[in-house]
């Protein structure tokens, strides 16, 4: 087949315009063709009043070469590259052990995925609940500030990004088409077809649901196993010449399982595992990460603004942004996560404590658009420890649950009264969607200063791209702590094995190798494959 890219339409076009455009480009007659499948499509709205769709396409044509041959130079023509998905091992009719996979976010999903479709039979452990046992756990904060520190947004099968918009893009490289074997996987998980195509696929929170069960039912029908309520206390490392090797892990039941391959795909915010880990001598290190408030605004507006005439268009869907300001402190603030036509979230793991989070549903028709507005920060602003990131997140969040009223309420604030430097104490026409509850007051304490003054002085600048960002009524809460892991389990680049550790295979988000759903299931497939070659050399 040929790849023909940038095939561009107007929004509204004919259904048989873009088949009409392939055949002009190609300079070909409709009788030559055998068919094409949409690849990408995208969108450009800077020019508001002619919204633009872009296509790429995968052609089907009688005389292939011939074309190929004519167009030669044409870089828009080319011949479509294969990405299909090749495993790299096969298990042998015998293992001597199984490889164990901790943690069922993306990351540990693909990892068992791959594993088990390799016949390698992996064992995964969740130290949460089943999804849906763990969605009830969840709501409960949620209606009734009841928090289950072993079952809620963080912990549970399908891990973190569960309750999230559910974007499925990335922006990391991807030479071997991963992302391509992720999109298939949840077509078949009974995501929509339109995943495979559109330019910024999502799937929301209530269709993620369905989709992990799915997934897990696939990998135990291919031999895997799902251990639920199964926390890791404990890793068996034998030490020789500074460097380790795993030879069991230790559950909190006191069950021991013998293994020598151990996937770590446990999330940003596993902190007594990082903690297990560093005092066993596995080398971790802190890393940046970025904290803030979420921020939200009526979705008409952003709607309006982005796309004008064209707003409410169902081929657009509710509008996003993305957007980013240099403060002159030299702290750099930016939009995170945004969640089109969503809801801000409770997503505490730990009593006492308050953080927040965005999640959408597929259909994102929710009232209010959201987004993290946070300040990025690096370890010389928690020095002295590997896991000092951890302490600095806990104390914005503790001061977060004060500041609401030590009820899991967040505090918040209006972001003109926020601009000010004044208190609020009434909501205005964007009613908070975070539950259990908004308390009303005074954000200045709730971060550091220097964050503070850079979402300060970032909302105007933001205002100017968006008009109506800095609006007086929109409403920022907080706080967003768990933008990404404040570690980095370092591994080998070849062998995906922890820097000192055999046998150990840091992953994903928690390991501070990904960040969203894709990169950390594309982890998880690299992952897999690390392990299984490994695998091999040792039978």
């Amino acid at each position: 087949m040929l790849r023909l890219n940038e095939i561009q339409l107007p929004l509204d076009h004919p259904e048989d315009a873009l088949q009409a455009a392939i055949l002009a480009r190609l300079g070909i007659s409709a009788e030559e063709m055998l068919g094409y499948t949409i690849f990408r499509r995208s969108y450009d709205a800077r020019k508001k009043t002619a919204v633009i769709l872009t296509y790429s396409v995968d052609v089907d044509l009688k005389d292939e070469s011939a074309v190929l041959k004519r167009m030669k130079g044409d870089r828009s023509v080319v011949p479509t590259p294969d990405s299909n998905y090749h495993f790299v091992a096969q298990a042998p009719g015998q293992l001597k052990s199984r490889p164990v996979v901790i943690g069922t976010g993306p990351c540990g999903l693909f990892a068992g995925l791959i594993l088990a479709q390799m016949g390698f039979n992996p064992i995964i452990l969740e130290r949460g609940k089943a999804v849906r046992e763990r969605t009830k756990d969840t709501w409960g904060l949620w209606r009734k500030r009841e928090l289950q520190p072993e079952s809620n947004v963080q912990f549970g099968e399908g891990g973190a990004g569960t309750f999230s918009d559910g974007k499925l893009w990335t922006q990391i490289k991807d030479p071997k088409h991963y992302g391509r074997k992720v999109l298939t996987e949840f077509v078949k998980a009974d995501a929509p077809d339109e995943i495979m195509y559109v330019s910024k696929p999502h799937i929301g929170t209530f269709r993620l649901v369905k989709m992990v069960e799915q997934m897990r039912a696939s990998i135990e029908a291919l031999g895997g196993e799902f251990r639920f309520q199964q926390k890791v206390e404990d890793i068996d490392i034998k030490w020789e010449n500074d460097q380790g090797q795993v030879r069991a892990i230790v559950l909190a039941s006191g069950e021991t399982i013998m293994t020598d391959h151990v996937v770590l795909a446990i999330g940003h915010s596993a902190r007594d595992t990082f903690q297990m880990l560093y005092d066993r001598g596995v080398y971790i290190e802190a890393k940046p990460f970025s904290l803030g408030f979420r921020i939200e605004h009526p979705q008409s507006l952003i709607d309006r603004c982005r796309f004008g005439p064209s707003a409410g268009n169902p081929i657009l869907g509710a509008a996003d942004y993305k957007l980013v300001h240099h403060s002159t402190n030299g702290r750099a603030v930016y939009s995170f996560c945004m969640c089109p036509g969503g809801t801000v979230v409770a997503a505490t793991s730990e009593p006492g404590r308050v953080v927040t989070n965005g999640m959408s549903q597929y259909s994102r028709n929710e009232r209010n658009a959201n987004s993290g507005i946070v300040v990025g920060i690096t370890p010389d602003d928690y020095p002295g420890h590997p896991l000092a990131g951890i302490a600095f997140q806990r104390q914005w969040e503790s001061r977060a649950f004060e500041l609401g009223g030590g009820t899991y309420d967040a505090p918040g604030q209006l972001v003109g009264d926020f601009i000010a430097g004044r208190p609020s104490t009434t909501l205005g026409s964007v009613i908070p969607s975070y539950k259990p509850g908004v308390h009303l007051g005074d954000l200045s304490t709730a971060l550091p200063d220097y964050a503070i003054a850079a979402i300060r002085e970032a909302l105007p600048v933001f205002d100017k791209q968006i008009r109506g960002f800095a609006m007086n009524d929109a409403v920022l809460t907080g706080v967003e702590t768990r933008t990404s892991s404040p570690v980095r389990i370092k591994r080998h680049d070849d062998n995906l094995q922890s820097l000192n550790t055999t046998g150990l295979f840091p992953a994903g988000e928690g390991a501070g190798y990904a960040g969203g759903i894709m990169s950390a299931a594309i982890d998880g497939i690299r992952v897999a494959e690390a392990v299984a070659l490994s695998m091999l050399n040792k039978q």
